[in-house]
């Protein structure tokens, strides 16, 4: 549940990069990790008061273009 909860925090602060009309490298993106383990408090301290809450819809489409990312391999089997 971390690593998707950290996945939609990425996400966002993707989409506000982009509104913001700041360029977004997908080379750069691919080396951000949703695995992270510093701040993750096992034991204790959380939050229940929105457990009934719903949350809204979430659109997991990114405006970035990932195609690049395949270019490395290309050349390599070439």
């Amino acid at each position: 549940m971390v690593i998707f909860h950290n996945t939609l925090d990425i996400a966002d602060v993707v989409r506000e990069l982009q509104a913001e009309g700041r360029p977004v490298d997908p080379l750069d993106l691919a080396q951000v990790s949703p695995y992270l383990t510093e701040h993750i408090k096992r034991f204790g301290e959380y939050s229940t008061h929105e457990l009934g809450i719903t949350p809204d819809d979430y659109d997991a489409r990114l405006d970035v273009d990932f195609s690049v990312l395949g270019d490395d391999d290309k050349a390599a089997a070439a």
